[in-house]
């Protein structure tokens, strides 16, 4: 008698019918060896070099290094200016990615492929051509310094526009994947009860799209707290006015190590905190 002939061996618990094995996908059994190696030598390879930031840290002058008046400095000019260069690009980011999420025109995708451009350019490039728009000899920048006395390169705004310029594309990609899977039918609902097209966006998109619009600020946030090839092109490296945080960490690196260590730890804490804020986007899993 085989298996299948004994009494509810390997049937379900009412059909009679003999059982499906289950072979699960998350499983230990059965990972290829050419996968593995791979994979852990990967996982090392992003993991050492932080775990050697954390090994190498001077924990007990730590204190004493955040708190000098340099690292200070470039600590309270990095939070003030990627705070800025966030409202930034809120005012102008949400309303661009509303454009291309619900209108139509010719050459949108062109439009969509150039506001993602500065996330594949280098950051360095972006500085030149910032200097180059924005500059006193600049395209545009020319008429603002002989019109309204405005310079822009080599001062805090600088670092602003720099940081702005490089961080509003997260914020438009992340606002506009929200909108498109929003539905659209709620707004045309209160387009039809009398609102205008700006009060329906405002009363009803806006609560939406809330949480896309949350995250793309923290995304650009941070992209603007770590931006470097730009804002040094772009404004300069002067202490107390353009020296953020990344470029003092550059500088202190050639002087102090142990002060660039420190202002590397604080960070890698704003990284950590960034993906802790994000993980119900990002690292969820079906």
């Amino acid at each position: 008698m085989t298996s299948l002939d004994k009494p509810g061996a390997a049937t379900g618990p009412r059909t009679g019918r003999p059982r499906r094995r289950r072979v699960g996908t998350g499983g230990r059994r059965g990972v290829p060896l050419p996968l593995l190696l791979p994979g852990l030598l990967a996982l090392a390879f992003l993991l050492l070099p932080l775990l050697a930031l954390l090994v190498r840290a001077p924990w007990r002058s730590l204190p004493d290094q955040l708190t000098s008046t340099e690292v200070w400095q470039a600590l309270q000019l990095s939070l003030v200016s990627a705070t800025a260069a966030t409202a930034v690009t809120l005012v102008l980011g949400v309303p661009l990615a509303w454009l291309l999420a619900r209108t139509e025109f010719p050459g949108r995708g062109l439009v969509r492929a150039l506001v993602t451009l500065p996330l594949v350019l280098p950051p360095v490039v972006g500085g030149v051509a910032l200097l180059l728009a924005l500059g006193r000899n600049g395209v545009i920048g020319q008429w603002l310094d002989s019109w309204f006395g405005i310079t822009l390169p080599f001062t805090t705004t600088g670092v602003v526009v720099a940081e702005a310029f490089v961080a509003m594309p997260f914020l438009v990609i992340s606002v506009e994947g929200t909108l498109r899977a929003a539905d659209p039918r709620y707004e045309e609902a209160a387009t039809t009860l009398g609102a205008s097209r700006f009060t329906a966006f405002r009363r009803v998109t806006l609560p939406l799209i809330a949480p896309g619009i949350a995250a793309g600020s923290v995304l650009a946030w941070a992209r603007a707290l770590g931006e470097f090839g730009a804002t040094i092109t772009f404004a300069g490296n002067f202490p107390g006015r353009t020296q953020t945080m990344p470029l003092a960490v550059y500088l202190a690196l050639q002087n102090d190590p142990e002060a660039a260590i420190a202002l590397s730890l604080v960070l890698l804490v704003v990284s950590i905190a960034v993906l802790a804020g994000l993980r119900d986007r990002w690292m969820t899993t079906s």
